[in-house]
């Protein structure tokens, strides 16, 4: 797998969930912070105001996606001065996520403009989180172009319509979307960043070929004998420069990076797969049990089987 692919399917868990909400003027409500969590807000008709707690409001028009890595609290309001409602998300999630198989939510406010949102929520494995994802704000906001970002228009098009008007096959097709439309909006947002000037961290790394070459080999294969050596060759660098180029922009030096993600992907087996341990070494790299255990345990603060059974 690339890494992209790869980080989200290692950080996310469980059921995402989405609705499609029809707010009628004047509303407002407000999103409390749900911690573990990454949530999505896009406006599908009419407009409204986001009200971020330590920030400028943000006018959203239709069609733009507003990405929360973090489950930070947020408010959605059709104006600024709205009154707003008790927050709709508590610690266990969001009542509103639980509709999708069934009609679109209606939350009628008044009788004024109608804006139509859907709303989404992933829920996030805390101990598996990518540093990928810990340079990302707390609030991403990408506004709609006519000829930007077809694809990701396309996935909130067909979520949408499987949302508004469920059919057979909605509950497989919906969370299919949503991991679809997570991707998009990391890509995007990853892609467009060197545009602003930066030259170190994620961003910078996922547009560097050297490194990006290096990382879809450890990606692809993390059981491999890789050294230093070896990756600066799919890199197309000598080792030295190679480690250096490798070290600036990921924040850890190239073995260091390999052993992290051996270990974040025991884990993962560990949490859904009965492979037993020694299976799991050998998809990691580690011939032997025990070292891999001893890997294992300096990194999760445990052995693998007292792992496996609190997780």
């Amino acid at each position: 797998m690339d890494v992209l692919s790869d980080v989200v399917a290692v950080i996310r868990t469980g059921r995402p969930r989405a609705a499609h909400v029809r707010w009628h003027a004047p509303w407002g409500q407000e999103f409390a912070s749900v911690p573990g969590s990454a949530g999505f807000q896009v406006v599908l008709r009419g407009s409204c105001w986001l009200l971020p707690p330590d920030a400028e409001p943000v006018q959203l028009g239709a069609g733009d996606v507003v990405f929360l890595p973090r489950g930070s609290g947020h408010t959605l309001a059709d104006s600024p001065e709205t009154l707003v409602a008790a927050p709709a998300c508590g610690p266990e999630g969001h009542e509103l996520y639980d509709s999708y198989a069934s009609d679109s939510v209606d939350r009628s406010g008044g009788s004024g403009p109608v804006t139509v949102v859907l709303c989404g929520a992933y829920q996030l494995d805390p101990s598996g989180t990518h540093p990928l994802l810990l340079t990302l704000p707390d609030l991403i906001h990408l506004p709609a172009h006519s000829d930007r970002h077809p694809e990701l228009r396309s996935a909130v098009e067909l979520l949408a319509a499987e949302l508004e008007n469920p059919r057979l096959g909605t509950d497989a097709v919906v969370p299919a979307l949503l991991d679809t439309l997570l991707l998009y909006i990391l890509r995007i947002w990853f892609t467009e960043q060197p545009s602003q000037g930066n030259t170190t961290g994620w961003a910078a790394a996922l547009n560097d070929p050297p490194v990006t070459a290096a990382l879809h080999a450890i990606h692809r294969d993390p059981a491999a004998p890789w050294s230093v050596a070896k990756l600066a060759t799919e890199a197309g660098l000598s080792r030295a420069p190679f480690a250096r180029r490798f070290a600036m922009l990921i924040g850890q030096p190239p073995l260091g990076y390999l052993t992290w993600w051996r270990m974040t992907t025991a884990a993962r087996l560990l949490r859904t797969s009965d492979a037993p341990l020694r299976s799991i070494a050998a998809q990691v790299g580690y011939t032997s049990e025990f070292a891999f255990a001893h890997a294992f345990k300096r990194m999760h603060g445990t052995a693998p089987g007292t792992y496996r059974r609190n997780n």
